[in-house]
């Protein structure tokens, strides 16, 4: 248990370190895709992306704190193997994305996998140093997974829809993903990240299709949260 949690902290420490690998780095360039994609509608608004500065610090606490109090821990251990995976992962995810898309997409669905896998099995104990940590980087997945979706189907001109049609699409695959998650698990962070980046997409749009559907969304996703923490409460 305790190289387990050792390799968290290291996994957690590279996944974090990351971005100084490509510095600047503002999402995908137009021309990486067949069909140019300038302002595509289901990626957030830029500041939402702010929200990686919690994610990494909360995931560094949690695991140094794993490490330390925690090691031996079953409850701990439990989410360690799929957790250790998508960090593992992630901490390659920015270079990869430079170079593909394509590539960069079927990455952030394996760390999305690992992700919602470590949140299912976290312990209700430590909420806030463990279950809270995974959760808002689960549900910050969940919606950058979903995006990732709406911009290789637009960018590569998949039928039948267009990028505002794929967006909408996309936008329904991750709710159905969070409605699924939210009904097993009573995550208030893993919710709350995904109203973010929700929220983010109705900004970015405005009162177009894609932006109302986006705020009915992130609408339904607070209200879920909130009824699946009452009914965890009862």
């Amino acid at each position: 248990m305790r190289l387990r949690a050792l390799l968290v902290l290291l996994a957690t420490v590279a996944f974090a370190a990351s971005p100084l690998l490509v510095p600047g780095f503002g999402g995908y360039e137009p021309d990486q895709f067949p069909v140019p994609l300038d302002n595509p509608p289901v990626q957030p608004a830029g500041y939402a992306f702010s929200i990686w500065g919690i994610i990494y610090l909360w995931l560094l606490v949690s695991a140094a704190y794993g490490l330390w109090k925690r090691a031996e821990s079953p409850q701990w251990d439990a989410p360690r193997f799929p957790l250790l995976l998508s960090l593992g992962v992630g901490a390659i995810w920015l270079p990869v994305a430079v170079l593909s898309p394509l590539w960069a997409t079927a990455l952030i669905w394996v760390m999305l996998v690992g992700a919602l896998g470590a949140l299912l099995r976290s312990p209700a104990a430590d909420r806030y140093l463990l279950r809270g940590a995974i959760g808002l980087y689960a549900g910050w997945l969940t919606a950058a997974s979903a995006v990732s979706v709406g911009l290789i189907t637009a960018g590569w001109g998949v039928p039948p829809f267009g990028p505002e049609g794929w967006a909408i699409a996309a936008l329904t695959l991750g709710l159905a993903i969070a409605a699924w998650i939210l009904s097993r698990v009573p995550s208030p962070a893993y919710g709350a990240a995904i109203v973010w980046a929700l929220i983010a997409v109705t900004v970015q749009n405005g009162a177009t299709t894609t932006g109302l559907f986006a705020a009915a969304a992130a609408a339904l996703v607070t209200g879920l949260t909130l009824y699946r923490l009452r009914a965890a409460r009862v």
